[in-house]
C-alpha cells in the first residue's frame, strides 16, 4: 500500500510540473511569430523607401539624360 501512495504522489507532482511548464508556454510560439512579422515589415518598409530613392533618383538622371540627348 505504501508503494502505491507513493507511486500515485510521484505521479502526480509529474503530471502537475509538465501541465504547469506546458501553461506556462502557452503563446509563447505566437508572440515569437508576431516580432518576427514586425521584424520583416520593417525590414521591407525600409528596403522599399530605398528602392524609392534610388528608383527616383535614375528616372531624374534618364530625364535628363533623354532631354540633352533631345536638344
Amino acid at each position: 500500500m505504501d508503494s502505491a501512495l507513493q507511486l500515485w504522489i510521484t505521479f502526480g507532482r509529474l503530471r502537475a510540473g509538465l501541465v504547469d511548464r506546458y501553461r506556462d508556454e502557452v503563446g509563447e510560439g505566437v508572440i515569437s511569430t508576431a516580432i518576427a512579422v514586425l521584424i520583416m515589415a520593417l525590414i521591407g518598409a525600409a528596403m522599399w523607401v530605398a528602392f524609392s530613392g534610388v528608383f527616383d533618383s535614375a528616372s531624374q538622371r534618364t530625364t535628363d539624360n533623354v532631354n540633352q540627348i533631345g536638344s
